[in-house]
């Protein structure tokens, strides 16, 4: 692990880069540009790295030994402390299910290399103001207390899947673990939500919690 640090600090990134030259170079960049950086080779170093770093955002590269970057990004986003970091794919594979696949697994933006280091720029205040705003927006939401009416039962099927979503599985993780379709899951979603006048997935998964039903 390295660290390098800028002067007025915007926000601290890791990079996780297996490349050295690279490393070295975009380092360099972004420390000039006023940003915290800490690097790690591979995906693994970067997984041992947050458990006690958590940077404000993750630049990484798809193609790297021990853990690739789509492994790295979907442990990242399986992880309820770290799951809100945004992370940039920086990558030579430009076709688009190469974007589609890095998208899916949990990158926020993907950029081909190579790219203009102005944009790469642009795409990390971008991301870094959309993460902050989030990040609000989901204390704002802490704040509020979770209320439905009184009287409202869940069935044990309702129960069931609504505890599933306290454990921030998707409806496509909840469908394979129940053995049943998505659509069926969805649908239990949408009928506990409009029992319990709830707003969203997030909401369900306070209540639940608050409540001691998990």
């Amino acid at each position: 692990m390295n660290m390098a640090v800028g002067i007025e600090t915007k926000g601290s990134i890791l990079l996780v880069d297996d490349d050295v030259n690279f490393v070295t170079l975009m380092t360099g960049y972004l420390v000039f540009q006023g940003y915290q950086v800490t690097t790690a080779e591979t995906g693994t170093e970067a997984i041992a790295l947050l458990g006690d770093v958590k940077p404000d955002l993750i630049i990484s590269d798809i193609v790297m030994p021990e853990m690739n970057g789509y492994v790295f990004a979907e442990a990242v986003r399986q992880s309820p402390e770290i799951n809100w970091i945004p992370i940039i794919f920086l990558s030579a594979r430009d076709q688009s299910q190469d974007r589609v696949k890095g998208l899916s697994a949990g990158a926020t933006v993907y950029m081909v290399k190579p790219f203009e280091l102005e944009e790469l720029i642009a795409q990390i205040e971008s991301a870094l103001r959309s993460s902050q705003l989030m990040r609000e927006n989901r204390a704002k939401r802490a704040e509020a207390k979770i209320s439905v009416p009184d009287g409202v039962k869940l069935t044990n099927t309702e129960l069931t899947v609504a505890r599933l979503v306290a454990q921030g599985m998707s409806n496509l993780e909840i469908a394979q673990r129940l053995s049943a379709s998505k659509r069926t899951i969805e649908s239990h979603i949408s009928h506990m939500l409009k029992k319990t006048l709830l707003s969203n997935r997030t909401e369900l998964s306070r209540w639940i919690i608050e409540n001691n039903m998990d």
